[in-house]
């Protein structure tokens, strides 16, 4: 009796003969990056953290190593919040910095391919109701053989 996910006689790993799993994905410390840009500027420390507004009209990725203009590493972004046209974040500082020691109007900077455009957060334009769709081949269904 064979069901979905069994391995019929091939390969023998519970993906029901498909390939393997995924190795993990090692993150690791790359250092500072060649560019760097202007993101944003310290408004107050919260909680430990640091509640930036940005001033740089692309969106940080979350995690993203946030420095000083020397490229020294105070933390990274934890929040992205606001709305789309006044963007605040967060940033958790690495050990042995304190959010409180920074004053209002400090400036952070982010690496340049750590950003993401605008767009990517608004809907698409829908278009012209004369315009062409777009079709897509038909795949085949798989099979044995």
């Amino acid at each position: 009796m064979s069901f979905r996910g069994g391995s019929r006689g091939r390969g023998g790993s519970g993906f029901g003969g498909r390939g393997g799993g995924r190795g993990g994905f090692q993150q690791r410390d790359m250092g500072p990056p060649a560019q760097i840009l202007e993101m944003g500027k310290f408004i107050h420390a919260c909680e430990g953290e640091m509640v930036c507004e940005s001033i740089n009209p692309k969106v940080p990725h979350f995690n993203a190593q946030i420095f000083l203009e020397n490229k020294t590493a105070v933390g990274k972004v934890d929040e992205v919040l606001g709305p789309i046209n006044q963007v605040f974040f967060t940033i958790k500082p690495t050990e042995g910095i304190q959010a409180a020691s920074f004053k209002e109007g400090d400036k952070f900077y982010i690496g340049s391919e750590k950003l993401l455009p605008l767009e990517k957060f608004l809907p698409k334009p829908k278009p012209p109701p004369g315009a062409p769709k777009v079709k897509r081949a038909g795949g085949s269904r798989g099979g044995f053989g």
